[in-house]
């Protein structure tokens, strides 16, 4: 698929987005008990399941976006999930970007953004450069 094809999808998929409801679980709204997640309504006499007027939509089909992009990154990347630095070193940079997982702690992820910014990677959830700490500025200004 072409660039041009892609950004044209992407921009079907995110207009797509915008008139999409909320598909929540039946009577979410009314009891605390019931999660706002999607759960298919069940039941003989549902009216959200027959798609009754007044009653909140019901997820199918006809509301997916363009199979071509489904899952794709708002950039039209695909997303990888890195763990640690051996992670970085399958990803095309072309096609892809890198989103380092949550179970990843400060020390490895440190080691994972230098690593990165060597190979030119781009990490999406990379954060703000560390500032470095008055005791770093005076350790600097006595050598």
């Amino acid at each position: 698929m072409s660039d041009t094809e892609k950004k044209r999808l992407l921009k079907v998929r995110k207009k797509l987005n915008q008139n999409r409801p909320k598909f929540n679980a039946f009577e979410s709204w009314r009891f605390v008990k019931i999660k706002p997640r999607w759960r298919k309504p069940r039941g003989i006499d549902n009216k959200m399941r027959t798609n009754e007027k007044g009653w909140p939509k019901v997820a199918n089909i006809g509301w997916g976006g363009p199979a071509a992009v489904r899952g794709l990154h708002p950039t039209g990347k695909e997303e990888l999930l890195i763990n640690n630095v051996n992670d970085l070193k399958t990803i095309n940079n072309d096609t892809q970007v890198a989103r380092i997982s949550r179970t990843v702690g400060g020390k490895k992820r440190t080691q994972i953004l230098e690593a990165a910014e060597k190979l030119g990677v781009k990490i999406l959830n990379a954060g703000a450069k560390p500032k470095p700490s008055d005791f770093e500025k005076l350790e600097e200004e006595k050598k």
